[in-house]
């Protein structure tokens, strides 16, 4: 193992990096500090959240500023405002005995004008979500021809959520005589696409391996019923008195409401999403990183640049549609060689993830029992006598009520006063649990399939096998959330339509900030979710749109979805034909269309016959026509 020293850190860095707590490099930090501090040499990391990647390329950047020069001379895009206030924070940290050193967070939400005075000053290092530093580039204040060293921190999620346009016109602007630097959890096509691009002869440093989750992390999945996922949240945060977690929710909506309900329920626990402004989410992060709450329920979005050492959980309300999410979201635990556990409490539909996200990180889940009342109950009980324990009399300050006290309680046995201590600290967890509701597991389907065929015999078979198929034919017929509308766009996976390519074109041709839900992908279809009264509006921009060459279509799920997908066939060739009839007449081809009607079979039984032409119905027009010969 290396020293920082023989890695080359000079010394006014390594003396701030030993007050933070800095020993020796963590692996990520020995393959990219060295390399980084020659020039031209471009890196793709993949490294997981809490690897030490800030270190690995701030400490480098720091290192070849020049700082006689006040000019802008490096760059680091995030995906997040958060994310990009904690990287400004460390890399002040890092350069803390460094003289006449400059470094400013520019992002979105926030007056630019402040940010505006701060560049005209002199900035060396600019920290930018995209779209903000896109904007100071247009005003003229934010000049990137000085920049030689380009980091692109979270790179997948950035692609995620749409910024690969900006991106692009981002490192379009920056002299090409540069070293480019990109972070990211995952080696997806996109993130290959922009090397390709923008690197040149780059190095792929991979701290673990591709796609891999946090090495310390353990796996936990509880199978439940829709209906149960708020309880068995509830019993898994009952059964962990010492949890210090995030609750990661799908939706804005979602995270408010489970929110709502646990402080309703007496739980320590606050929102974070994108509807708080951002004085309310810098506190929301201030108290949850101070460890004043507990329980923090966040999107994924809300909760990039998060973070938190001493996680003890993460807690999936539901997986997300992205394995790459999932990703970012279980390394938010484990970090600094700590254990961590993620938790994800999902329902019948989602087994499937589960398993895909097993065969990307390479890890298997474990299939968790939901703890009894019971085990609650007594990890509760140990916890009020461990806190009783550990409290601190100051005699001296309770002296003078020691008489009153001794007089009130001079008729209890100890017994008694031990009942009552334990009853007025748990006793919220005896009166719950004493009629807890009961939380089934449901069947899988492979059991299901089993005692189904045993009941019902070869005729519950062909029914269940006949309910599968319409099933897989209604994919997209599931029902929206509250408050949201399901649209359909005739696009799908081999279009190349994923997430981050459904959230980059919304975004170029919806105008305004638009919320979307739920994604689903099909092959040759997608369906996205977005609030019922912003629906016509993202109708009306999407649809007739271009995509790759190929006109979109959008709708409304329920009218649309099955105008694009190709009817069911039986055999093959010419001959096949469609396993399933439609009750609409069919539809007269254009080319035989007339204000009359069909014109063929207008002319059904007419004195002449035609040489392919539409005819003119006019009583001129049907007087010009030939006699059909006898």
């Amino acid at each position: 193992m290396k020293t920082f020293e023989e890695l080359g850190v000079v010394e006014e860095i390594r003396r701030a990096i030993e007050e933070l707590g800095f020993v020796q490099p963590m692996p990520v930090q020995e393959e990219v500090i060295p390399y980084l501090l020659g020039n031209r040499n471009d890196v793709i990391a993949l490294a997981q959240t809490g690897t030490g990647k800030t270190a690995a390329f701030g400490i480098p950047l720091l290192q070849r500023i020049d700082t006689t020069r006040k000019e802008t001379q490096a760059v680091v895009l995030a995906p997040t405002r958060e994310l990009c206030l904690q990287i400004a924070d460390d890399m002040k940290d890092f350069a803390k005995y460094m003289d006449d050193i400059h470094i400013e967070a520019v992002y979105g939400g926030a007056n630019i004008v402040p940010q505006m005075k701060a560049l005209r000053k002199g900035v060396q290092i600019i920290v930018a979500t995209p779209g903000r530093l896109i904007d100071l580039m247009n005003r003229g204040v934010a000049r990137l021809d000085d920049v030689y060293n380009v980091v692109l921190d979270e790179a997948d999620e950035m692609l995620n959520m749409g910024f690969s346009e900006s991106i692009d016109e981002i490192l379009a602007g920056i002299p090409e005589e540069r070293n480019t630097l990109l972070f990211s959890a995952t080696m997806s096509r996109e993130i290959e696409r922009i090397a390709k691009s923008y690197l040149h002869e780059y190095k792929e440093i991979v701290v673990g391996s591709r796609n891999e989750g946090a090495e310390h992390v353990n796996h936990i999945y509880y199978l439940v019923h829709a209906k149960d996922k708020y309880l068995a949240l509830k019993r898994i945060v009952d059964y962990h008195p010492k949890i210090f977690a995030i609750i990661f929710c799908r939706t804005k909506i979602e995270t408010q409401d489970i929110a709502d309900k646990l402080i309703r329920d007496g739980y320590n626990a606050e929102a974070l999403h994108g509807d708080l402004s951002q004085p309310q989410r810098d506190l929301t992060m201030q108290k949850f990183r101070s460890h004043l709450t507990q329980l923090l329920v966040a999107t994924d979005v809300a909760a990039r640049g998060l973070d938190v050492d001493d996680l003890t959980h993460v807690i999936n309300f539901g997986l997300p549609d992205d394995i790459e999410n999932y990703t970012h979201r279980s390394g938010r635990t484990g970090r600094a060689g700590k254990k961590g556990t993620s938790i994800s409490i999902i329902h019948t539909r989602e087994k499937s993830k589960v398993r895909r996200i097993e065969r990307e990180i390479g890890k298997e889940f474990v299939d968790g029992t939901l703890p009894s009342p019971h085990e609650i109950c007594t990890k509760q009980l140990y916890k009020a006598i461990d806190e009783i324990e550990k409290i601190d009399v100051d005699e001296e300050q309770i002296a003078p009520f020691m008489t009153d006290i001794m007089r009130h309680f001079q008729y209890f046995d100890k017994e008694d006063i031990i009942k009552k201590i334990v009853t007025l600290t748990f006793g919220r967890f005896l009166s719950y649990y004493a009629d807890a509701p009961e939380i089934q597991k449901p069947e899988t389907k492979a059991k299901r399939k089993s005692e189904g065929t045993k009941a019902r015999g070869s005729e519950g078979t062909k029914e269940r096998r006949g309910e599968g198929t319409r099933e897989r034919r209604n994919r997209g017929s599931r029902q929206a959330e509250a408050g949201f509308q399901r649209l359909f766009i005739n696009l799908g996976k081999t279009d190349g339509f994923y997430p981050g390519e459904i959230m980059q074109f919304i975004n170029k041709h919806v105008r305004g900030h638009v919320e979307v839900g739920h994604i689903d992908i099909l092959d040759r279809q997608a369906y996205i979710e977005v609030p019922e009264e912003e629906a016509p509006r993202v109708m009306r921009f999407l649809d007739g749109t271009v995509y790759k060459g190929r006109k979109v279509r959008c709708n409304d799920a329920d009218e649309g979805r099955s105008k694009d997908e190709a009817p069911r066939t039986k055999g093959r060739g010419r001959a096949a034909k469609t396993t399933k009839s439609s009750s609409k007449p069919a539809r007269t081809p254009k080319a035989f269309r007339t204000p009359q009607g069909d014109w063929r079979e207008l002319m059904k039984g007419a004195p002449f016959k035609l040489k392919g032409e539409q005819p003119d119905f006019s009583e001129e027009g049907w007087a010009r026509r030939k006699p059909r010969k006898k």
